[in-house]
């Protein structure tokens, strides 16, 4: 079963979190069979997005939706994940184009340098006028070096966004996506202002990059197949680390037919005329989910006619 565990170093300002997205990973690639397979790369870069997203949330505790998305101007123009507060999560890609074996980051989605990613935190309850929080970094480094995978991506934009020192490890194939996040919390009274840094200070640096380094030390092929039990014990067996009660991530798709409607809606009567003319009906399958709506003239019709005009018995007021 997929599961999410958080831990802290005793005595250190130092957190961590695990996540193993097993069932619910392998419900999102049996969802996109129906739909057209991604290629093996893709399928990697969507696993280490579904872990990552999934920690972010579980990190943060957000009441609403996060959303992680890489796009850029490779072959894999927009790969997107959607993490709700309860950590049910979906995710998508488009692709256009022949994506090179074995390619990573740079030759998927930042060929030309003009890759972005972008973290949106979408509320369940705005206020009246409030839009979501989005922050967007470039696909680069400081020494507009290209990152090569989404854990340095995630890495650069916590140190860039939150000032928050962050270690990220990241793996999937088509049976596990996983990750592992150690990040140093912000001490009080820390005297690091004006240069100045008392030994405390240093020491708690120290300890997190001790810590940061172990977790670096781990392998793509340990992540994949360890339990979190036991990747706590080979990394931290000499550390006091305090683990919390597992969370169980699950896959869920947020579509349903009245938001299609609404999309359909959105696009016109005549955009909707037209397909009912050209092909009998119209049918949007949802990208996550590979769930297919279909509407055909009655329904079009209902759809643009307000409730008050519909006859009784219509459908769309059974």
């Amino acid at each position: 079963m997929s599961t999410v565990i958080k831990f802290i170093f005793e005595g250190l300002p130092v957190r961590g979190m695990l996540v193993r997205l097993t069932d619910s990973w392998q419900e999102v690639l049996r969802r996109r069979q129906a739909i057209g397979m991604h290629p093996p790369e893709v399928r990697v870069l969507l696993g280490e997005m579904a872990a990552a997203g999934v920690l972010m949330q579980a990190n943060i505790k957000f009441n609403g939706a996060l959303v992680l998305q890489v796009f850029g101007d490779g072959p894999v123009k927009l790969a997107v994940v959607e993490v709700q507060p309860e950590l049910s999560f979906r995710a998508t890609a488009t692709v256009v184009g022949e994506v090179p074996a074995g390619a990573r980051l740079e030759a998927m989605l930042n060929v030309h340098g003009q890759g972005r990613c972008a973290i949106t935190l979408d509320p369940k309850d705005k206020f009246p006028g409030q839009q979501p929080y989005q922050g967007v970094v470039p696909l680069h480094g400081d020494q507009r070096e290209p990152l090569q995978d989404v854990s340095q991506v995630l890495e650069h934009y916590m140190l860039q966004s939150e000032q928050l020192d962050t270690r990220l490890v990241l793996a999937a194939d088509d049976q596990v996506a996983a990750g592992l996040l150690i990040q140093r919390l912000p001490v009080e009274g820390e005297g690091n202002l004006a240069g100045h840094r008392n030994e405390d200070d240093i020491g708690l640096s120290e300890a997190y990059n001790r810590i940061s380094m172990l977790a670096a030390t781990l392998t793509r092929e340990e992540l994949l197949s360890l339990t979190p039990e036991a990747i706590l014990h080979r990394l931290f067996w000499e550390e006091t680390v305090r683990v919390f009660e597992p969370q169980q991530p699950r896959f869920a798709c947020t579509c349903s037919r009245e938001r299609v409607q609404g999309m359909l809606r959105g696009l016109g009567r005549e955009e909707s005329d037209s397909l009912i003319e050209e092909r009998g009906l119209v049918e949007v399958g949802c990208e996550f989910c590979g769930l297919q709506y279909r509407f055909d003239a009655i329904d079009v019709g209902e759809m643009f006619t307000s409730p008050a005009d519909q006859p009784p018995g219509s459908r769309a007021v059974q």
